[in-house]
């Protein structure tokens, strides 16, 4: 294969360098760096006082809930998805695909405003619900709903092209020599996609824990029970508490350091797997 940057121009090539470097000052370096100078605007006591508020602290344990639910929901789901679209050729295999995609289609919005028609007090299950006592719309059993609908494309959309590259030649051989369904996929299909799931996982995760559109419709904003963390800083923000909103953005922020990092681990330790195999 050529190298094609021993054929482009150097000025067409430092031109591209100094677009992308500057792109990247514009749009990521620099909105970092405000949101953690504002966030310590008054010093260390003053973000520790922000993101230790039990308010805070709650809108914490609110995202957490949410995405620790979501993952593992969605690692079932998109793996179900992922064998179901790989192993089989049925009728509706496109629509199925189409459908993986709607949650990232769709606004997150509209998404949560179509979960308060179906669970609301309005809503089509609403009277249902409130007659048999469950709570399901502005309460926490809604954030995490919202969140699984979001976040539910990212696990099946890393499996599927890894399970199609693996085949099921594996599977096949470890039917003929007796393995059950479940040993085949624990011994032979889990191993050989580990490192999508885990990178779909972690995307999951990311999202899970960033989320606001949907959230933000479903949840009532209800402080200390329904904010999570991004809620929490655009109430702050709105009442003008400048420091707290950027002192909650610095964790989400330090969340997303955390989540590119491993991203990046992911994908040298499964660049290096493939390369040994």
């Amino acid at each position: 294969m050529i190298d094609a940057s021993h054929r482009d121009p150097k000025w067409l090539r430092f031109s591209f360098l100094a677009i992308t470097i500057g792109f990247l000052l514009a749009v990521v370096a620099l909105p970092l760096v405000a949101v953690f100078v504002n966030a310590f605007d008054k010093g260390v006591s003053g973000w520790w006082e922000a993101v230790s508020h039990p308010d805070a602290v709650a809108a914490l344990k609110m995202t957490l809930i949410a995405a620790g639910i979501a993952v593992p929901v969605n690692a079932v789901g998109g793996f179900a998805a992922a064998w179901l679209v790989t192993r089989f050729r049925f009728r509706g295999r496109s629509l199925l695909l189409a459908l993986l995609d709607l949650p990232i289609s769709v606004s997150p919005v509209i998404a949560g405003m179509v979960f308060v028609l179906l669970f609301g007090g309005q809503g089509w299950f609403g009277p249902w619900l409130q007659d048999h006592g469950i709570r399901l719309m502005f309460a926490p059993p809604a954030i995490v709903l919202a969140t699984c609908f979001v976040t539910f494309p990212f696990v099946a959309r890393e499996l599927i092209p890894v399970m199609e590259e693996i085949g099921v030649s594996g599977e096949e051989a470890a039917s003929m020599l007796g393995a059950g369904g479940f040993e085949t996929v624990r011994r032979v299909t889990l191993p050989a996609i580990k490192w999508g799931l885990l990178y779909g996982l972690l995307l999951c995760n990311a999202r899970a824990m960033g989320e606001f559109g949907a959230v933000s419709v479903v949840s009532g904003h209800i402080r200390g029970e329904t904010n999570t963390l991004p809620l929490h800083a655009e109430i702050l923000y709105n009442e003008y508490d400048f420091t707290g909103a950027f002192a909650t953005a610095s964790i989400l922020t330090l969340l997303a350091g955390v989540t590119v990092v491993l991203k990046l681990w992911l994908e040298r330790r499964g660049g290096v797997k493939q390369r040994r195999h």
